[in-house]
């Protein structure tokens, strides 16, 4: 008698993959619903970008412009405000990357090595909470906060660390340290939490075995901890990368003014002005495309570079 397990093949309603799908309906209805979420708002739009090559005008359909080829790409690229919008963009991203990006894994191993569950709820909670507030409501704290007569004025004040208050966000100086340091303070908790997720996933064995060989705390974060998610860092670092070139638009719309305007002019603000407030809906969407292909590239350079590096990588 044979007993070897009979192969179903084929596309059948028996068949392997027909029989898992059904099992998991649940959840491919779930997936599903988010595929075409994505179809609608993220692809179908995509036909609007051909407006980049034609003169589009709101009272006409995207159909009845006029083709105008690579006029408005030019455009962009003789702009006497492009210097300036490219070195304030890649200014506060790059630092932001610089110093944004290792502090939540620095964050997360410092919150694992706490032993009190108590301790270490009451860190999590206070560092997660500053992300639920919308920017329109931090920007607003902020700005009471770094005004004349706030609360960071009165403090320098009161230590003579200044001789007269200071209108922080009226000063281009200040405008790229305020936007990166409260950045980071709003995410910096949120941003851990993915890699508190990897390092649970780490085996006690390995902790154990290197308790056994004598490491200390330092170094079984440095040689167990770091090394087991090297993963997470590269794929999340590979995305950090493909988006340098945004500034986070919400931020500085909110805390930018035209007092800093030299400071705060970045490649999203630029997008927005000239095809909102201008209405040269053709001319923004040429930059908005610039961009889009800019941080395609950025991602198949760190993708390819990770690959090599660490042979992880996002395909």
């Amino acid at each position: 008698m044979n007993f070897s397990p009979k192969i179903e093949t084929g596309s059948g309603p028996k068949s392997p993959l027909w029989r898992r799908l059904l099992a998991q309906r649940h959840l491919q209805t779930m997936a599903l619903l988010g595929v075409v979420w994505m179809i609608i708002f993220n692809y179908i739009p995509m036909y609007g970008l051909i407006i980049s090559f034609k003169d589009y005008n709101i009272v006409k359909s995207i159909a009845e412009a006029p083709w105008v080829g690579l006029t408005h790409f030019r455009e962009f690229l003789d702009d006497e405000d492009l210097v300036n919008v490219i070195k304030n963009t890649l200014g506060i991203s790059l630092i932001k990357l610089l110093i944004g990006f290792p502090l939540p894994i620095i964050f997360a191993l410092f919150l694992n090595e706490i032993r009190s569950l108590r301790y270490k709820k009451a860190i999590q909670t206070i560092s997660y909470l500053p992300h639920f507030l919308s920017w329109v409501v931090l920007g607003g704290i902020l700005a009471t906060w770094l005004a004349d007569v706030g609360i960071v004025n009165n403090i320098l004040l009161s230590l003579h660390l200044i001789d007269q208050p200071i209108t922080y966000l009226a000063e281009p100086s200040y405008f790229w340290t305020i936007i990166i340091s409260s950045d980071i303070w709003k995410e910096l908790g949120w941003s851990a939490i993915i890699y508190l997720a990897a390092i649970s996933g780490v085996s006690p064995e390995m902790y154990e075995a290197a308790t056994i060989d004598g490491a200390g705390r330092f170094q079984k974060m440095w040689f167990v901890t770091l090394p087991a998610i090297k993963s997470t860092i590269s794929i999340l670092f590979i995305l950090a990368v493909s988006g340098v070139l945004n500034s986070n638009f919400d931020q500085i719309l909110v805390l930018r003014n035209s007092l800093n305007d030299s400071a705060s002019n970045v490649i999203d603000y630029y997008i927005y002005y000239t095809g909102i407030v201008s209405n040269r809906f053709s001319y923004s969407a040429a930059v908005t495309l610039i961009k889009a292909v800019i941080a395609l590239i950025l991602l198949l350079i760190a993708n390819q570079v990770s690959k090599k590096i660490n042979d992880t990588s996002l395909f």
